[in-house]
């Protein structure tokens, strides 16, 4: 139902439906410091993934291996970090990857969107 008017949003069977149950319909986009620290922490996962294997760097060949697999590494995360930011600026939906994947796909998108999730 809409009322043609352009202060007034435009509301659609889904959302009068999400009202008569007693729900708003609402995206939340901001994260807060600390939000953001969590997500951030909980990806990079420093403390199961490099705490641990330090040992094997150092048995592999001391210092100068460690020094350089996280310049590597940090060079190879940056570089997917701005390809993905470049990826989301051009399609910027909630949905994400799943949604990249079934878009970039040329073939067998539902496929390669299930397979990225």
């Amino acid at each position: 139902m809409s009322t043609g008017s352009t202060d007034q949003p435009t509301v659609d069977a889904d959302t009068a439906r999400l009202h008569e149950l007693g729900y708003a319909q609402e995206l939340c986009r901001g994260l807060g410091t600390f939000s953001n620290f969590a997500i951030s922490f909980s990806i990079i996962s420093v403390l199961a993934g490099a705490i641990t294997t330090f040992w094997l760097g150092m048995v592999a060949g001391g210092p100068l291996v460690i020094t350089l697999g996280w310049e590597v590494a940090g060079v190879t995360a940056l570089t997917v970090g701005a390809a993905m930011g470049a990826v989301c600026s051009a399609y910027p939906t909630a949905g994400g990857l799943y949604y990249w994947a079934a878009t970039l796909a040329r073939r067998n998108r539902a496929r390669w969107a299930w397979w990225t999730g």
